[in-house]
């Protein structure tokens, strides 16, 4: 279950027990961080739904007309949470709730879910 809209974060083992209800599909990963560290690891979706790059240095050009559909919930990442903290609330602040920052990025979430993503 997400986090309400009145929360901007949403925990790693949060995101991991989404990943696990059936209509995990439905959630947006965004990566933020810039394409040398996509390059170093990712964060991988389950099922059919890829893990989409937007790095910061290009978010606010490419964002807000690839997350239109405020249909689908969103959850934004980088190394250690600040930069996706700082995309989501640019979201939210042009009017999409649907939008939380991974707490502690993908570090945190190669400590506490999935050792096999690279730490750097």
């Amino acid at each position: 279950m997400l986090p309400s809209n009145d929360e901007y974060e949403i925990t790693p083992t949060g995101l991991q027990e989404i990943f696990a209800e059936e209509n995990s599909a439905n959630v947006r990963l965004i990566d933020c961080r810039e394409e040398d560290e996509w390059a170093i690891c990712r964060i991988d979706c389950p099922g059919e739904t890829d893990t989409e790059l937007i790095p910061l240095s290009r978010f606010a050009a490419e964002a807000p007309p690839k997350l239109i559909d405020e249909t689908r919930p969103v959850v934004v990442y980088c190394h250690h949470g600040m930069r996706s903290m700082n995309a989501t609330m640019f979201l939210r602040e042009r009017g999409l709730k649907n939008v939380w920052s991974l707490a502690g990025g993908i570090d945190l979430w190669s400590t506490q879910v999935d050792p096999d993503v690279a730490r750097y």
